[in-house]
């Protein structure tokens, strides 16, 4: 079956199966800044952008982005490295393998709801895992980039 959708703003025609996954499609067609993770719908690692709301990747099936906009980290580059400049500043990056999914959550965040308490970004990023660290300097890092900082 045919899949059309936007990935970062290009109108794209992929090739799928019905029980394909949207990252499995992504990946095939290039965009291997979607990271597999659990594949299992646990770590966040796969999220992307489905019309402008976090999802996990691994657990949508491509079919359901039929006609949507697929946003990738490439697609928020400017975004990312700002955020990225954060975590930098607040000692939350190491390894460094969940931050494309957490950049597409908080930026998501950021374009919903900037002025997020802290209860409400612990909220937002639940999906989002990270073995690497305690959360407390990313939960700093994502008040800066809330912020603007």
């Amino acid at each position: 079956m045919t899949l059309t959708c936007y990935v970062n703003g290009v109108l794209r025609t992929f090739d799928v199966t019905p029980d394909e996954y949207l990252a499995d499609t992504l990946r095939r067609n290039g965009f291997f800044s979607v990271r597999e993770g659990c594949n299992e719908s646990a770590c966040g690692a796969c999220t992307v952008l489905l019309d402008d709301k976090p999802v996990l990747s691994c657990s949508i099936l491509s079919a359901k982005a039929e006609g949507k906009h697929i946003t990738t980290v490439d697609g928020i580059q400017d975004e990312a490295k700002k955020l990225s400049h954060c975590f930098a500043e607040e000692g939350a990056d190491q390894c460094g393998y969940c931050n494309v999914g957490f950049a597409l959550t908080v930026y998501s965040l950021k374009k919903h709801n900037k002025n997020a308490t802290d209860e409400e970004i612990k909220e937002y990023i639940v999906g989002n895992l990270c073995r690497c660290t305690g959360y407390q300097s990313q939960l700093k890092a994502i008040k800066a980039y809330l912020k603007g900082e």
